[in-house]
């Protein structure tokens, strides 16, 4: 079989192991791929490969690739469009290598594999661990749609490493017997089998759980002082509706799942234009929490962002390529903290903010 030529980001150990699972085997050296370039790719953060006429590619040479390994990577790299071809390299070797298909990706400037491992390098791991989970079971064209938030889950996995919370809780042992995924699409379940150290020091008897797997999300409630008034939205929601609730268009705060490599505040912001156009001064940190951490991984970060809020802010808003339709609504403070005493608002993040605001409130107005 023909060695193999990694130009880009499967020159990274922990993501050719990922992808292969067992590397041993696999002598790599370095070598060169005459007549083309390594580019960063403005849809990235990833690189490609161009012909180029007297560029020169760096990259490793693979050798000992199995059939095993090789159907392995024809998995991984479809899904992304990269196609197997024939190259030969600077001194003289066969090989062949996975090339993106023509004006599948856009070049913009130089691309460094020593900057996307450190910027890239854990997220992407989490990612590709979970693409070749799916193989045998999902098409490579099921993975690339769902790869946005595959994605976003392996961003969640690299923001759970860093919580700052629960420092003084019992930090024991879990024994993880079996974990399944039984559903992925937009969003995941997994069924769990596990034994948890107990208070007493013992070790529970073994359990099954399941769990709903979710990306982080940033929630924002913008404020304006001057007026003592915030912003809030309304729309569908499908939970309501899967419970069978009489009301299923609901007042929120501003929401949505963190981009990968996106921080929090970052999110937020963007979230407060895509779903309201409204631009955020300074924000306040509310909470960092999960949302029902006995069955779901969704963690929240969640800000009140001061704002400027005139009576022709509101309107209709949302991004129609993600099948948003929301409405946004302006409301004193008095007549917020009149819907959260009388139990007439059902969204917890909501009604988190309202007293968080109500018990800073003077502070905010004090120094506008």
């Amino acid at each position: 079989m023909k060695p193999l030529f990694f130009f880009g980001t499967l020159r990274h150990p922990a993501l050719l192991q990922a992808v292969l699972g067992d590397v041993a085997h696999i002598e790599l050296t370095p070598a060169i791929l005459p007549g083309y370039a390594i580019k960063a790719a403005a849809e990235g953060p990833f690189p490609m490969i161009l012909p180029i006429e007297d560029g020169e590619g760096a990259g490793l040479l693979a050798e000992g690739i199995t059939d095993a390994d090789l159907a392995r990577l024809d998995y991984y790299e479809s899904a992304f469009g990269y196609d197997l071809v024939d190259v030969t390299l600077q001194d003289g070797r066969a090989a062949r290598t996975y090339m993106p298909q023509e004006n599948l990706w856009t070049p913009q400037g130089p691309w460094s594999l020593d900057n996307w491992a450190r910027d890239w390098g854990a997220i992407s791991v989490i990612a590709a661990q979970e693409v070749m989970s799916y193989m045998g079971q999902k098409s490579p064209g099921e993975i690339a749609t769902m790869f946005p938030m595959i994605r976003a889950r392996a961003w969640s996995q690299v923001n759970a490493a860093q919580s700052r919370h629960s420092a003084d809780m019992l930090h024991g042992r879990i024994d993880m017997a079996e974990r399944t995924r039984k559903y992925a699409r937009y969003f995941a379940v997994d069924e769990l089998r596990l034994r948890h150290e107990r208070f007493d020091g013992t070790m529970s008897e073994k359990m099954l759980r399941a769990v709903f797997i979710a990306a982080d999300a940033a929630l924002v409630l913008p404020y304006d002082p001057v007026r003592d008034r915030v912003l809030l939205i309304e729309q569908m929601r499908v939970g309501p509706l899967a419970r069978g609730d009489t009301s299923l268009w609901h007042l929120e705060p501003i929401a949505g799942r963190l981009d990968p490599g996106e921080p929090a505040q970052a999110a937020a912001r963007r979230e407060a234009v895509e779903e309201a156009g409204v631009e955020l001064g300074a924000l306040h940190e509310v909470a960092e929490c999960y949302c029902s951490p006995g069955n779901s991984t969704e963690f929240y970060y969640i800000y009140v962002g001061l704002a400027d809020l005139p009576d022709d802010i509101t309107g209709v808003g949302g991004l129609a390529d993600e099948d948003e339709d929301i409405r946004s609504h302006l409301m004193d403070f008095d007549e917020l903290m009149r819907l959260c005493d009388n139990q007439l608002i059902a969204n917890a993040p909501l009604v988190l903010m309202a007293y968080w605001l109500a018990r800073h409130r003077a502070g905010l107005r004090a120094a506008s």
